[in-house]
């Protein structure tokens, strides 16, 4: 039997995710970017204020800011956390071998989100702070994964059809055991990624290296990328 969602509690997340997307924000930013009504996004505001999850932005008149409260969920004791506990050892690993910053990203919905990082000692390096999002398109984390799911999955999380290209290209990965990003999302960065995928076949996320591309060199990445599929064939123990 079919559920029945409920619409206010789905507008009170919406307002919750677009504070923390554009914080210091305010209500009647918040209702044109939702394309909802201000009274109804006040209510929201409100909720989330007496619950302690939303604060008025100091300095910010009318402006709204998150809590330190979300940082009580942030590690919660649940199997994506045992595989970020797991998989540091590995990141530092990958940082101290190659000098470069190493990071793990999980699927979250259509998209993918860092759950751990360590940074490059560097001067010039690649940042990828916890939290942050990391989207399908012409990523190293979406190039690694995505061989390893259906292909409707494929096209749904793509937005369109899977070519005969991208099936060739998605072969190739899964032989080589990582994939690359060159410049494609930030100029002159490099990343390459391998998928961290259980025993019985389905992605639970990817170890990924990133920095610029005059140190991860064409010449190089062979190298680079042999250590990060060994160590993402190891964590298969951690995903079951």
């Amino acid at each position: 039997m079919a559920v029945k969602r409920s619409s206010s509690a789905s507008r009170v997340l919406k307002v919750f995710e677009e504070i923390a997307a554009s914080q210091p924000i305010g209500v009647s930013a918040l209702a044109r970017v939702l394309e909802a009504d201000k009274s109804a996004v006040q209510r929201d505001l409100m909720t989330l204020a007496d619950a302690g999850w939303i604060r008025a932005a100091v300095g910010a008149s009318g402006q709204w800011e998150l809590t330190p409260h979300v940082l009580t969920i942030a590690r919660p004791p649940h199997s994506t956390d045992s595989l970020r506990q797991r998989a540091r050892p590995a990141l530092e690993r990958l940082r101290s071998e190659t000098g470069e910053t190493a990071y793990l990203t999980v699927p979250d919905g259509d998209q993918f989100v860092v759950i751990d990082a360590i940074e490059s000692e560097h001067l010039l390096r690649m940042a990828q702070p916890v939290g942050m999002v990391v989207l399908v398109e012409g990523t190293a984390t979406a190039r690694a994964i995505l061989p390893h799911l259906p292909e409707p999955e494929q096209a749904r999380l793509l937005g369109r059809d899977v070519t005969a290209a991208m099936r060739e290209e998605f072969r190739a990965t899964l032989a080589r055991g990582f994939a690359v990003n060159d410049g494609e999302v930030a100029p002159s960065a490099v990343a390459m990624a391998s998928a961290i995928v259980s025993r019985q076949g389905v992605p639970a996320g990817a170890l990924v290296l990133t920095g610029p591309a005059e140190r991860l060199t064409a010449a190089r990445r062979p190298e680079v990328g042999e250590r990060l599929r060994h160590e993402a064939e190891a964590l298969t123990q951690a995903v079951g």
